[in-house]
């Protein structure tokens, strides 16, 4: 199958969409179109076996936020119909509105069918989103709750397929290299600082788990954490509440060492307002490190609570104390969610899985 996936270059699913294009490259043919966001790279680079990325030169060589590249899509759609019209693919993935509509003005008249991802819903273009979902002939939702939005939005529900993030096991697994860490319990987040992503309700738990550390990872990089305003937040508010000697903010940190640092903690806490991919809690199940979540989003999926990890209302920082408790007192406890949460993120998230899924979409697709 030759597989065109058209999406951002920078953003946060570029990980994401870099490995499930490896694991598809594996048994297909699979080009990423993008526009290009800086002046390095080549127009066409092999990544993977079996995987290109073709940059497109339209518009500033730079990151641009979805609004500004909007004047841009024509452009792109124009140069995909060329690319396409000579080299047909037999299904084109689009992730995100702007790529959706580039890839809608690409295929034009190619008969080609396109499949559509959202990373959550935009409210200030939900026409659009409405008319791209209704428009494709699947619409790709990462969760059970953002499928229950997109029918919201107005996607026929028939028109929707379920396939799940997913969390590289081979990186993040139960075995392997522990960060340093003291003798006393402790909690890890791992996330941005912003209030909606919850560190701030574990730094408030903190205050009825004695003397549990915990480490805050995200944000900027770790010289810049003191012109921070959500890092000064932060310690602001451990001060305030006295637990500040058992706060660490460590600022950003290398993608290579998070199954290390998550491997060291006793639970990972990650308890945000919005929960689109879920892939903190993943990761730390896929370490076999218990969890406890927010009951939110994709987490409502992927936590099976009491089974795999604990789920928790977010902004709820006396309940999140209480089942931390429960959690670090009880190692019985712990490492049965432990077990259960690794075995669940091999079984049914990997890589490999969410490629099998997607292939099967783009054949319902193409048939």
């Amino acid at each position: 199958m030759n597989i065109a996936i058209v999406a951002s270059a920078g953003g946060n699913q570029r990980h994401r969409i870099l490995s499930v294009a490896r694991e598809l490259g594996r048994e297909h043919h699979v080009t990423i179109y993008s526009r290009r966001d800086n002046a390095e790279g080549k127009p066409k680079t092999r990544v993977a076996p079996g995987v290109t990325l073709e940059q497109i030169d339209v518009g500033p060589a730079m990151e641009l936020p979805a609004d500004e590249v909007a004047p841009y899509l024509n452009d792109v759609g124009h140069h995909l119909m060329e690319r396409w019209s000579h080299e047909r693919p037999d299904v084109i993935h689009a992730h995100s509105w702007t790529c959706g509509l580039a890839a809608v003005a690409g295929a034009k008249g190619l008969g080609v069918p396109v499949t559509q991802t959202f990373y959550g819903i935009d409210s200030t273009h939900k026409e659009l989103e409405r008319a791209l979902g209704r428009r494709a002939n699947a619409v790709i939702a990462g969760s059970g709750d953002q499928e229950s939005a997109l029918i919201r939005l107005g996607v026929p529900r028939g028109n929707i397929a379920v396939v799940p993030y997913g969390v590289d096991t081979e990186r993040f697994q139960r075995r392997g290299a522990v960060a340093t860490r003291g003798a006393g319990k402790r909690l890890v987040h791992v996330g941005p600082l912003t209030v909606d992503r919850g560190a701030d309700t574990v730094i408030r738990a903190l205050q009825g788990l004695g003397e549990v550390e915990l480490v805050i990872a995200g944000g900027p990089e770790p010289e810049h954490l003191d012109n921070d305003q959500d890092a000064r937040r932060l310690r602001a508010l451990a001060e305030e509440l006295g637990v500040a000697d058992r706060v660490t903010l460590l600022g950003q940190v290398k993608r290579a060492a998070v199954p290390k640092l998550m491997r060291s903690a006793d639970a990972v806490v990650s308890v945000p307002r919005e929960a689109v991919t879920g892939v903190v809690a993943l990761e730390a199940m896929a370490c076999g490190v218990p969890v406890i979540a927010s009951a939110v989003g994709a987490h409502l999926d992927s936590v099976i609570d009491g089974v795999t990890g604990l789920l928790v209302p977010p902004d709820r920082p006396a309940r999140t104390a209480r089942l931390a408790r429960e959690l670090l007192w009880d190692p019985t406890l712990r490492t049965a969610l432990g077990y259960a949460g690794a075995d669940r993120a091999r079984s049914r998230y990997s890589w490999e899985r969410v490629s099998q899924e997607l292939v099967r979409v783009y054949e319902a697709a193409c048939a």
